[in-house]
């Protein structure tokens, strides 16, 4: 592991036998594995493949065509809808593009999930916001409105906003996207310190290999061309031990050779 604490043998989420698909047309399908607990699992895969897709679907976001996603032993969608709600609770999301409203402060931004959820006072919820943006090294920016600070402030703000309920379980989707080389070193130890201090399980969606190779515990991999997993495993773990080509090619930054025809097919993330 990228560092000293040890995921639990709890699973906090097991997916089996997924298979995903628009009008049709078919996404992934075959997708078994488990998130365990203080985990940071990855969804990996190049460009197409259905790694978002995936984390919406583990979010309840979008209902599978076939297979079943349990948190807690339960079928999230054999649930009843005030069960999903208290499921989904659990979770924190940071969407891509931090999804911060850009019309409320930081401040406004995190403290709404404790305002819609909780039965925290003002005094409560101030407090707490606080607390949340210091996690994310973001206290005394409470009253910026997302457009008076960075990209990485715009990322911590989200995850901080992510972490207002204190979830057991956090989904990242492609958290360094657009961030330099600094900023997304310092969101990736961020990443660490969070699973560490707090013991949540975290699914990343990515493609940036230094992120990946970072903080990554176990994985998967998705393939576009043959539609299912095709590696499973910490990213580390899939560069040393698994021969598929389409895997040592992407976090090899390398080409690979379509067996037919020679040509040169580069299947990664641009």
């Amino acid at each position: 592991m990228p560092s000293g604490s040890k995921p639990s043998t709890e699973v906090m989420c097991q997916v089996e036998g997924l298979r995903m698909s628009f009008d049709r047309r078919l996404i992934q399908a075959n997708i078994s594995f488990e998130v365990r607990r203080g985990e940071i699992f990855t969804i990996m895969g190049g460009s197409g493949c259905g790694k978002s897709t995936l984390l919406r679907h583990m979010i309840g976001l979008l209902k599978p065509s076939a297979g079943r996603i349990h948190f807690g032993g339960k079928d999230y969608w054999d649930c009843t809808p005030q069960e999903q709600d208290s499921i989904r609770r659990r979770f924190g999301v940071l969407f891509q593009g931090s999804a911060l409203f850009s019309a409320m402060t930081l401040f406004e931004n995190v403290a709404l999930p404790l305002q819609l959820y909780t039965e925290a006072n003002a005094v409560e919820t101030r407090a707490l916001v606080r607390y949340k943006l210091g996690l994310v090294g973001l206290r005394g920016y409470e009253e910026f409105y997302p457009s008076e600070i960075s990209g990485g402030m715009r990322k911590r703000a989200g995850l901080a906003r992510a972490l207002a309920l204190d979830p057991e379980m956090l989904f990242l989707d492609e958290p360094s996207a657009g961030l330099d080389p600094i900023s997304s070193r310092r969101l990736d130890d961020l990443i660490l310190q969070l699973r560490d201090g707090t013991g949540a399980s975290i699914v990343v969606v990515s493609h940036e290999l230094a992120s990946l190779f970072a903080i990554g515990d176990n994985g998967i991999f998705l393939d576009a061309d043959s539609k299912r997993p095709i590696a499973h495993g910490s990213p580390k773990e899939m560069l040393a031990h698994c021969d598929h080509p389409t895997v040592q090619a992407f976090l090899r930054r390398e080409p690979v050779k379509d067996a037919g025809t020679h040509d040169t097919v580069v299947r990664e993330e641009p």
